[in-house]
């Protein structure tokens, strides 16, 4: 998995998003290899959960955030620091309806 991301990164234009790609996957794939060794697999099945839902609602702020930029040419530190509480409403929203 982390050679396919390494090779993703390699293709991506410009270099300096590509590196999204190189670490992201690495860091959270020797996360999940120390908590199944520390805490077993039910315990990382119920991390990885967290963490694909924490991915979704950070995509759902990021696609907000650029098109709140693009639409009303705002500032880029206005308009991340507005719309943060929509990124923790999603991310809690999703872990009170999936995870208890």
């Amino acid at each position: 998995m982390v050679s396919l991301f390494a090779l993703i990164e390699d293709l991506i234009k410009p270099k300096s998003f590509a590196g999204i790609f190189g670490a992201a996957p690495s860091v959270a794939l020797a996360t999940l290899a120390l908590t199944i060794a520390s805490k077993g697999h039910q315990y990382a099945a119920d991390e990885l959960r967290a963490t694909i839902g924490g991915a979704a609602a950070f995509f759902v702020y990021a696609s907000a955030v650029s098109w709140v930029i693009m639409r009303y040419r705002l500032t880029a530190i206005t308009v991340t620091a507005t719309l943060v509480p929509l990124w923790l409403a999603i991310a809690f929203g999703g872990w009170f309806m999936f995870l208890k």
